[in-house]
């Protein structure tokens, strides 16, 4: 049966769906929940997604949500080509970086989308609709993240949290990689690989990624390798908008240099910790 896919075009969640499901060759078809409009709130909606986020596929009837579930769902359902080792413990190092993206990138990357594009967004809103936003994103923690990224903008704190996880990640993709590649579990890409590619992808398009990479061979050569692999660009270059590209591109550079500042000043006082003898 068809799988439904409820996406928004440029979320990162919805293009790590659209690498995985390409890479497995399955069909889809889309439907487009816009973020801006409140439609992921839409009572019809809600009772697929309770969370009122995207993705959401339904397939065989059943919704399945979390974008990371959701990949790892596609790769039980659809098992070739494998996307997870068959190792139990190259599993559990698989599922690592998926937390590492959960659990601190991806609020990173609302962080600094937020702060570089959707900031000055809210700012021309009324004050009545820009409320409303805030209380339509329902979860209190990610309403107080973006009431204060929107207040303070880089000098949120929750923006210094983005950089230095970050920071850790990319550090830890070039020492993994030192040990092996050229993909992060070894010879073949995997849900490893693919849950970081969007990040990585975000920030690149906000250029801003050389930033954590410029020094980090190993990592400037996988970002390359990622760029020529065909589901990448199928799932996340071939449907961004022009205007969407454009957005990132003449957004970035207005927080670049507070960024370098506060990356090179983490950087500072890790070393300061941790100083090599």
């Amino acid at each position: 049966m068809m799988i439904t896919l409820y996406q928004f075009g440029n979320s990162v969640c919805c293009q790590k769906v659209r690498v995985t499901m390409l890479e497995k060759r399955v069909a889809w078809d889309s439907v487009e929940v816009n973020l801006f409009r409140n439609e992921q709130y839409d009572p019809a909606y809600l009772k697929l997604n309770p969370k009122g986020v995207v993705p959401t596929i339904v397939h065989d009837g059943a919704a399945v949500i979390e974008s990371t579930l959701i990949c790892e769902y596609l790769n039980d359902v659809f098992p070739e080509p494998p996307l997870a080792p068959a190792s139990p413990l190259q599993r559990a190092e698989m599922r690592v970086w998926s937390k590492m993206v959960d659990e601190g990138l991806h609020e990173g990357i609302s962080e600094i989308s937020f702060c570089a594009m959707f900031r000055d967004r809210m700012r021309a809103m009324t004050d009545e609709l820009r409320e409303k936003r805030f209380e339509n994103i329902g979860d209190p923690r990610r309403r107080d993240r973006f009431k204060s990224t929107y207040e303070h903008g880089t000098e949120s704190p929750f923006v210094l949290y983005a950089i230095a996880n970050y920071e850790k990640a990319f550090g830890l993709l070039e020492k993994t990689l030192s040990h092996g590649g050229p993909w992060i579990l070894g010879e073949h890409v995997s849900l490893a690989d693919i849950n970081l590619m969007p990040y990585a992808a975000r920030l690149h398009y906000l250029g801003l990624l050389d930033l954590w990479i410029a020094d980090r061979p190993r990592a400037q050569a996988w970002w390359t390798r990622v760029q020529a692999w065909p589901s990448f660009h199928g799932g996340i270059v071939a449907p961004m908008s022009e205007a969407e590209r454009t957005e990132m591109q003449v957004s970035g550079p207005k927080i670049r240099e507070q960024m370098a500042a506060l990356l090179a000043a983490h950087r500072s006082k890790i070393a300061a910790l941790h100083p090599t003898h």
